[in-house]
């Protein structure tokens, strides 16, 4: 996870000259199969001093919803193919400290471009913005007539008005007592009362367009020579020469390649 943080926050620092204010949600949490850590002080004070010398007003937070997770946690959600820490975004509400409105990313996310556009839209009472999934918003939309099924890596979170409707709450609530493919996305799809879709170039989870905001890479499905899965993540630089052949984000890779050895000896 260190991994991709690093990578994201590096692009996101080339493509803003603001100072940034970004949270890391972690958690320690065990389950009958595995044991989660949650991301280290070491690696956040790491991560604070590299975007410092960006803009001297910017921070990184480490925020621990361990407590807030074990209290009500997603019971029958905990050992799907998707790990507990997809459903930590949904205890944000439980978190005074953050602020009332929130971009959430991924850590497979990588900003291409200025993203000021999309963070700054006004939101009024719509709870979350987001794009439509790659696959999901063809099996699991509402109607007929529309689609509108979203992907949870890049939400842009009304959290004043997603307290006051209790939307995360009801999450957690059926993330607890109802398995659910993907946990997080499909409850937010489901119990959502005002959410609003926006252009797939703020959540590109295909190929990098020229007006690609942020890059998702999500798995994704190939056809030949035979049907599997192809998953590459930012911090797999080989694989994202040579399998995706994309080198748009090289500089980036460069950085990161350079400043990895100090993070895995913290």
């Amino acid at each position: 996870m260190a991994d991709g943080l690093l990578i994201s926050i590096i692009s996101l620092l080339k493509h803003t000259k603001e100072p940034l204010h970004i949270f890391v949600l972690t958690a320690a949490i065990k389950t009958t199969q595995l044991t989660y850590h949650a991301i280290d002080d070491a690696t956040i004070q790491f991560l604070n001093e590299r975007v410092q010398l960006e803009h001297r007003d910017s921070t990184v937070t480490k925020v621990d919803v361990t407590k807030e997770f074990m209290d009500n946690p997603p019971t029958a959600n905990m050992n799907t193919m998707f790990t507990p820490y997809c459903m930590i975004r949904l205890y944000a509400d439980l978190i005074p400290s953050l602020p009332d409105k929130l971009l959430y990313l991924d850590t497979d996310i990588i900003c291409h471009q200025d993203f000021h556009s999309f963070y700054y839209q006004e939101m009024g009472q719509t709870e979350v913005m987001g794009v439509l999934d790659r696959y999901g918003k063809w099996l699991f939309h509402r109607r007929a007539d529309s689609l509108d099924y979203m992907n949870s890596g890049v939400l842009l979170l009304n959290l004043a008005q997603i307290r006051q409707t209790r939307l995360f709450e009801k999450c957690r609530q059926m993330c607890a007592t109802k398995w659910l493919f993907m946990p997080d996305q499909s409850a937010l799809n489901k119990l959502a009362k005002s959410k609003k879709i926006v252009s797939k170039r703020f959540n590109e989870q295909k190929r990098l367009r020229k007006n690609t905001v942020f890059q998702h890479f999500t798995t994704s499905f190939r056809f030949w020579p035979w049907i599997h899965t192809q998953k590459v993540k930012p911090w797999q630089v080989d694989q994202m020469h040579e399998v995706l052949n994309l080198h748009a984000y090289d500089d980036i890779l460069a950085e990161y390649q350079e400043l990895q050895p100090k993070l895995r000896r913290l």
